[in-house]
């Protein structure tokens, strides 16, 4: 058998048992069924201990780590538990409930990845859904579609910008993410309130009553490091963007955004080592075995031989914006844009190009479940809170509406470009 057909098959049975993890008395968390297509493609000399090791990108790894340690801090502080009981101490509607919560979940998403959001968001909207009786698989929908659009419009808003930021030669991502991609993503939020609206239109009857109950909001030795973690990060950011456009010649790397945000946390706080013990490793080990298996892909030369036969250049921005949404639901869009990016770069592709492809791979996510590695993460936590989404829950609604929002983001291109 083939070195291609080999690596086909073990990535077609990843894909398989991820969407069918659920089936059977055998519950396998994704992070495994990933990490087992790895290994395996290790073990059968698909590609060498070596070459899977460089294939990590550590840059991603690392910017990884230092938010999931400043997510873990703000979970951990209880800070949006204590933010939601000031927020909610009058009668709300649930128009103005849903609007916020996309909004909030779509703007930190932006700022904190997509991932990390939904690692702090799951549980917070779990707890949200039980104290004013609101569906579940509605708020966990209404955070997953919100942290996948609200990160397209920044370069450190989910792992695939921060790979295209890192290795497009972009000068100043933030700029050049703000100015393709910020009013489409605004109203691409808008339009998830009104898929909400048609998808669940009883919960819609109900108000956010409030509540004199307030819950133990968590750790109060962590609000100081989670603060001021959320504080560097704004601050490192204005930085870089000022430093960029001063032409000083300074750049402040992507990944000391991370680790700086990360640092009071893990200075400061006597419970360090408690948040590190409890980030989510599993998402970690999911990415790190992702890039192995990708790059085993990469290896046989189907994707490269595709897109060379392709009808259309991959540096069209329609073309590229189209593949990001259709591919990344077979190999999911950071593996799409980890192979996609080289060809771009060697063809000289255009900053509106690479934009398009940050927006479609990240759209993509909003299409069915496995399209986004932050769709897996909100799953797996919700999960072991004994609640979930399934698959076509996932798809009825977010087909219609990726198809708005690429036509939203379609119509933006074509009037920047045209």
């Amino acid at each position: 058998m083939s070195q291609t057909i080999i690596v086909a098959v073990i990535l077609a049975l990843v894909l398989v048992l991820i969407a069918l993890r659920n089936v059977g008395g055998i519950r396998l968390a994704i992070w495994q069924i990933m990490l087992g297509g790895a290994v395996t493609v290790l073990v059968l000399g698909q590609i060498t201990p070596l070459d899977a090791l460089y294939a990590i990108n550590t840059d991603v790894m690392i910017f990884l780590f230092g938010m999931f340690v400043v997510g873990e801090a703000i979970q951990a502080s209880g800070i949006l538990v204590t933010l939601s009981n000031r927020l909610f101490r009058r009668e709300m509607s649930m128009d103005f409930f849903i609007l916020l919560l996309i909004g909030g979940t779509g703007f930190f998403s932006a700022v904190l990845m997509n991932d990390t959001v939904a690692i702090i968001g799951t549980p917070f909207v779990l707890y949200l859904a039980r104290k004013y009786h609101i569906s579940a698989v509605m708020l966990l929908l209404v955070l997953a579609f919100s942290v996948t659009t609200g990160s397209v419009l920044s370069p450190i808003g989910n792992p695939q910008n921060l790979l295209i930021a890192l290795e497009s030669g972009l000068e100043n991502p933030f700029i050049d993410f703000v100015f393709y991609l910020a009013i489409p993503s605004f109203v691409g939020l808008f339009v998830i309130y009104g898929a909400m609206k048609v998808f669940y239109p009883r919960e819609f009857d109900k108000c956010v009553l409030s509540s004199s109950e307030l819950e133990p909001a968590g750790d109060p030795s962590l609000t100081r490091p989670a603060l001021l973690s959320l504080v560097l990060i704004f601050i490192l950011i204005g930085l870089r963007v000022l430093f960029t456009l001063l032409q000083t010649g300074i750049t402040i790397p992507l990944t000391a955004i991370a680790i700086g945000a990360a640092l009071p946390t893990l200075l400061l706080s006597p419970k360090r080592v408690r948040i590190v013990r409890t980030i989510d490793w599993g998402t970690l080990v999911f990415f790190a075995a992702l890039f192995v298996l990708m790059q085993s892909v990469w290896n046989t030369g189907i994707f490269q031989q595709a897109m060379a036969s392709a009808a259309y250049p991959i540096t069209s921005v329609p073309v590229i914006f189209t593949l990001g949404i259709i591919v990344s639901q077979f190999i999911s869009n950071v593996p799409f844009v980890a192979l996609a990016l080289p060809l771009m770069t060697q063809a000289g592709a255009s900053n509106a190009v690479f934009m398009a492809l940050a927006a479609g791979s990240t759209l993509a996510g909003n299409l069915l479940i496995l399209g986004a590695a932050s769709n897996v993460i909100i799953i797996q936590n919700a999960e072991k809170e004994g609640q979930t989404i399934r698959f076509w829950e996932f798809a009825r609604i977010g087909i219609p509406l990726t198809c708005a929002q690429t036509f939203v983001y379609w119509i933006y291109f074509q009037f920047l470009l045209f």
